[in-house]
C-alpha cells in the first residue's frame, strides 16, 4: 500500500538501496496546517524502509531544521543520499528564516546506520555561483533556486557530482531553468561548475534524478504548467502539463537531449509529481511519485505504489497505468 499518514503530508522523496532494504526519505509536514501551501516552510525529512517498495515500515524522522539563527532553521528540503566507504551521505536543501526562505543552500548529514543522522559542522557545503547561476532577484523570480541535490559518483572518473535545481543568470525569466552542477573528490569540498543542461524550456527543473538504463542515462526532472516557458509551448505546440519529464544522454554528464516532448508522466492537474525510477527486488524498473492532487483538485500528500516502466516501439521511456 502507498506510504501515507493520517497526521501529515508526504511529498518529495529519495531512495537508497541497502542490501535487501529500500530506505526512503521524504519531506513531511503536519496536516494540521490545513492549507497545503504552508507545508513548504514547515518541512522536515521523514524516513521509512521497505523490502518490496510497497509495504513500508515507518522509522523516526531523519532531519529537522537547525536552531534559530542557523542556515537551515526554517525548513529542510529535498536531497539525495549516497553510501561511500560504509557511511551514508545525505545532501539536503536548507532554508533560513532570516531570508524568509527565499535563498536555498545545500548541506550534508552523515550516518553509519541510515537511521541516526549528524549534520556536518561546516554546512552549508554547496552554495551557488553567480558566474553561471541566478541570484535572488524577486523582480525576476520568487526565490534563489539552488536545491534538490542529486549526488552520484562518476563511473569512469570516480568524482562525485551533484545535480541541482538551479536557474541560469541570463535569458527570459520563464526560460532560465537548468540542472546545475557541483563537483567533489571527497563529498566534503565542492566546486560549482556550469550546468549540465541548457535553459529555454522551463522556469525551473525540480527534483532531478540520474538513472542508467542499459547503456544510456536518463535525467528525470519535474515541472508544472506555471513554470513552462512560452517558447516551449511555441516550439512543441503542446499545452503545458504538470509532472515528470526526462532527458537522455550516452554520458552521465551529457550532452542531454529530449527524445520526446511528451512528459513521462504529466497532466494539467498534476496528479503525480517528483517521480523517481528504481529497480524492484526482481530488477524490474518501476516509477514512484508523490500523489499531489485528486481529480477534484484536493491535495493528497502521500506516495504512490510503484508503477511498471517500459519502452515504447520508438524507444521512449513510458510508465504503465499512470
Amino acid at each position: 500500500m502507498a506510504l501515507k499518514y493520517s497526521d501529515r503530508w508526504v511529498w518529495d522523496f529519495w531512495l537508497l538501496e541497502d542490501k535487501d532494504d529500500y530506505h526512503i526519505f521524504y519531506l513531511q509536514a503536519p496536516r494540521a496546517l490545513i492549507d497545503e501551501r504552508l507545508r513548504h516552510f514547515n518541512a522536515t525529512i521523514g524516513h521509512a524502509v521497505s523490502k518490496d517498495l510497497t509495504n513500508w515500515r515507518k522509522l523516526p524522522g531523519a532531519l529537522q531544521p537547525g536552531p534559530q539563527g542557523s542556515w537551515d532553521d526554517l525548513a529542510t528540503w529535498t536531497g539525495s543520499v549516497i553510501r561511500h566507504e560504509g557511511t551514508g551521505y545525505m545532501f539536503y536543501t536548507g532554508l533560513s528564516s532570516a531570508e524568509s526562505g527565499r535563498v536555498q543552500r545545500i548541506g550534508l548529514a552523515t550516518s553509519n546506520d541510515m537511521v541516526h543522522w549528524q549534520k556536518h559542522p561546516a554546512n552549508p557545503l554547496i552554495t551557488t555561483d553567480a558566474r553561471w547561476y541566478e541570484l535572488l532577484d524577486r523582480q525576476i523570480w520568487h526565490d534563489q533556486a539552488w536545491r534538490d541535490p542529486w549526488v552520484f559518483q562518476h563511473p569512469q572518473t570516480g568524482e562525485f557530482h551533484a545535480l541541482i535545481t538551479a536557474r541560469a543568470n541570463t535569458g527570459k525569466p520563464d526560460e532560465r531553468g537548468v540542472i546545475g552542477q557541483a563537483v567533489s573528490d571527497d563529498l566534503l569540498h565542492w566546486q560549482v561548475v556550469p550546468p549540465v543542461t541548457s535553459p529555454g524550456e522551463f522556469g525551473h527543473m525540480e527534483v532531478p534524478q540520474l538513472s542508467r538504463i542499459g547503456e544510456r542515462y536518463y535525467l528525470l526532472f519535474s515541472t508544472s504548467t506555471g513554470t513552462t516557458s512560452a517558447e516551449r509551448v511555441r516550439r512543441t505546440g503542446l499545452p503545458p502539463v504538470t509532472g515528470t519529464h526526462y532527458l537522455v544522454a550516452d554520458n552521465p554528464l551529457g550532452p542531454f537531449t529530449f527524445t520526446s516532448d511528451k512528459f513521462l508522466v504529466g497532466d494539467p492537474l498534476g496528479k503525480l509529481y517528483a517521480g523517481k525510477l528504481v529497480q524492484d527486488p526482481q530488477k524490474n524498473w518501476k516509477y514512484l511519485a508523490f500523489r499531489m492532487y485528486a481529480a477534484d483538485g484536493s491535495f493528497i500528500g502521500e506516495l504512490s505504489d510503484p508503477l511498471p516502466v517500459h519502452f515504447d516501439p520508438s524507444g521512449n521511456l513510458c510508465v504503465d497505468a499512470a
